[in-house]
């Protein structure tokens, strides 16, 4: 786990993981450059619990913390977890067992619930059985399924390492270019089971770097597609020039990312909790008062 200025949500998360049965395990947090309570947080935690392990370094974005971390982990399996969110009961022995139990399988993704900022459940996301490793089988940008989420898979360390891990290139979307190479070593499996709960924050990577996040998705597609016709993929990553990623804005900073939040959020709560709904397509049009589906979902639900 990467943690940068997570102090509010730091003991809620690490709570859900050092109270995992089931398994032998380590947690490596990596503190990247923090700026809040963190780096105090997570010293005293593993002051009083030894398989805590924390590195305190300066701030060099998520990948690059990922690398750090992965490089320190001893495991059998790696365990992705974000800051905020949590693993519910059961979680690392049920994925460890899967492994386990299927000697082909390199990685396997349970199933994610997303909540809103007041805890509101948005929706869910499963990916059941083989239809992980057939969603990363459809090198298109529009088409492609990869896991539920990031924090919620658990992969093979000597397939990781084998792949070469996270790269630096992949300042956004390094989740999406490991599982695609990961899924050319091995099979990916789906859970049907919901063990995993991420918060939909307004100030997430994908709300704040969307294009980036895009133009890097293709990137690690193009990559895919080179090495699956029987060539390599250096060549683009050597032509690809990318800006450095520092996290010092934690937040939406315009009036466009705060209203396509809020929108989003509307959204998904449209059929279950209309009133929550129109309350966030109206926070959508303070954000951008011309934001005409906002408008549209104010007016006519």
């Amino acid at each position: 786990m990467s943690v940068y200025n997570g102090a509010a949500a730091l003991p809620r998360t690490l709570q859900s993981v050092l109270t995992q049965a089931g398994c032998t395990f380590e947690v490596i947090v990596v503190d990247d450059g923090s700026t809040d309570d963190s780096g105090r947080i997570l010293d005293d935690w593993a002051a009083r619990d030894a398989r805590l392990r924390v590195i305190h370094q300066p701030n060099t974005g998520l990948t690059r913390a990922l690398i750090r971390g992965c490089a320190e982990a001893r495991g059998e399996f790696i365990v992705r977890q974000d800051c905020g969110d949590v693993s519910l009961p059961g979680r690392l022995a049920a994925q460890q067992a899967l492994l386990r139990e299927n000697p082909a399988v390199v990685m396997v993704a349970c199933g994610t619930r997303f909540l809103g900022p007041e805890g509101e459940v948005l929706y869910e996301v499963v990916r059941k059985g083989t239809s992980l490793h057939e969603g990363l089988a459809v090198l298109e940008l529009n088409q492609i399924k990869g896991p539920p989420h990031h924090g919620g898979t658990m992969f093979r360390r000597d397939t990781y390492l084998a792949v070469g891990g996270y790269r630096p290139q992949f300042v956004v979307a390094q989740d999406i270019d490991l599982w695609l190479r990961l899924s050319e070593c091995g099979q990916c499996l789906g859970q049907t089971e919901i063990l995993y709960v991420a918060s939909v924050e307004a100030g997430s990577i994908s709300g704040r770097r969307r294009d980036e996040q895009f133009k890097l998705a293709g990137l690690a597609l193009a990559c895919a597609r080179a090495r699956r016709s029987g060539g390599g993929d250096q060549t683009l990553l050597d032509a690809f020039e990318s800006r450095p990623v520092s996290r010092a804005r934690k937040g939406p900073t315009t009036g466009a990312e705060r209203a396509r939040y809020f929108y989003f959020l509307g959204a998904s709560l449209r059929h279950k909790d209309r009133s929550a709904a129109r309350r966030y397509f109206w926070h959508a049009l303070r954000a951008q008062p011309f934001h005409l589906k906002a408008l549209w979902r104010c007016v006519w639900g």
